[in-house]
């Protein structure tokens, strides 16, 4: 499987955990060279009528101030999806049932892995 296809998977767990009230975090991690732009972070924010997310872009030099964003989950996804395989190499979701980790292999595939949870709560951003 293309690392898309793989990409598909994970992301249908990050909504169903977000369907289910589970959704912690998501964060964009392993740089590929040595960017500005250090990470991405995704928390949520659950609000009566629409679920929302914080999109936080972090930058390693510190005199640059972090940007942040709220946005629609369809909104983060295409924001995910274009830093995916051009300035990060894995995606970790954070739920408090498990964590998944979706990673992006130098020939280009893609795996997921889980893993206990760490969060044991939802913190709202």
């Amino acid at each position: 499987m293309t690392y898309q296809d793989v990409f598909t998977v994970f992301w249908e767990q990050v909504k169903e955990s977000i369907k289910e009230g589970t959704f912690a975090k998501l964060t964009m991690a392993k740089t590929i060279g040595k960017p500005e732009l250090k990470n991405i972070f995704i928390r949520p924010i659950y609000a009566d009528e629409d679920f929302k997310v914080l999109l936080k872009y972090s930058f390693r030099p510190r005199e640059v101030e972090d940007i942040e964003e709220e946005l629609s989950l369809d909104e983060s996804l295409t924001i995910v999806k274009s830093h995916l395989k051009t300035h990060f190499l894995s995606v970790l979701l954070f739920s408090t049932v498990k964590d998944v980790t979706f990673k992006v292999n130098k020939k280009g595939l893609g795996s997921i892995t889980e893993t206990h949870p760490t969060f044991k709560n939802v913190t709202q951003a």
